[in-house]
């Protein structure tokens, strides 16, 4: 709720009346936490991180600015799922992703196998630095979206079935053969649609090793979008926030909120965990 909410809502059940500044001083009493929560340390191995962005408008002076936070979610030796930290940054750069990831470095991670993300603008150096083993993989849910973000309604539907038989190919070349195909189709009607599978097919085509099982945990993301449902809906309830601050209240709360059921483990997660220990051999308890 909105500070403006809160202050309506005391009032309406309470006939108390509370600015909506006394309301941002008295929630100022989680930063703290937020702080802690920030600094935890984390676990020395993560099979899969994933790394996602949401974009908000935020007031500055005055002036309104878009601003990104970045989400890192983990998946645990366990199959469970954690929030390792959120980051609100209005520019990507190998210098930026470098710092988020030393930070988890000093928070105690050691190493991670797989990374999850979207194209996002030097990451990929970041990595390469950071965690030298570490497979950085495209986001395939991302890169079907951005595929499709500019082909009407009418071929949508008959082009994602096509894309499908890309990251559904039984292994790279098999892969490689079906994006030739999709290309040569639809290529005529949408010049550039399938510049960005050819381009970032390095960085695509990992996925391509691993069974069914894995490939699902990896691509389709679910982990991470159902997070990001519930960070959406933080724009859905004010158009602009007041500050960064405000912002990162928010945040946290939604993702204290979001995260109460994750108790169990990710489902086939035996199964993932015992080809993913034979493909990393060595880099995580057997």
């Amino acid at each position: 709720m909105t500070t403006r909410q809160i202050s309506e809502t005391m009032e309406d059940i309470y006939g108390f009346e509370a600015s909506e500044g006394f309301i941002s001083d008295v929630t100022d009493k989680i930063l703290p936490q937020i702080t802690d929560w920030q600094n935890r340390p984390l676990d020395e191995v993560y099979p899969i991180l994933y790394i996602d962005a949401i974009h908000y408008s935020v007031r500055d002076n005055g002036v309104i600015k878009k601003l990104a936070a970045y989400v890192i979610l983990g998946i645990n030796v366990d199959g469970k799922k954690d929030v390792l930290s959120i980051n609100a940054g209005d520019n990507e750069s190998a210098k930026y992703w470098l710092s988020v990831l030393n930070e988890l470095k000093n928070r105690g991670v050691k190493d991670i196998l797989i990374i999850c993300a979207d194209g996002l603008s030097g990451i990929k150096e970041a990595i390469a630095t950071a965690f030298p083993k570490t497979e950085y993989q495209r986001c395939i849910v991302h890169q079907v979206r951005n595929t499709l973000k500019y082909v009407p309604d009418k071929d949508r539907k008959a082009f994602a079935t096509d894309l499908k038989t890309i990251y559904h190919a039984a292994d790279e070349n098999k892969a490689l053969a079906a994006s030739e195909c999709v290309t040569e189709k639809w290529t005529p009607k949408y010049p550039n649609s399938m510049k960005r599978w050819k381009d970032n097919w390095d960085v695509i085509s990992p996925i391509f090793k691993f069974s069914s099982e894995v490939r699902k945990v990896i691509y389709t993301t679910n982990a991470i979008e159902s997070l990001n449902a519930t960070y959406r809906k933080l724009n859905r309830q004010r158009s602009v926030f007041p500050s960064d601050t405000a912002l990162l209240k928010a945040l946290y709360l939604s993702t204290f909120e979001a995260t109460k059921k994750w108790t169990m483990s990710i489902r086939n997660w035996g199964q993932v965990y015992g080809e993913l220990s034979i493909m990393y051999e060595g880099r995580i308890p057997e």
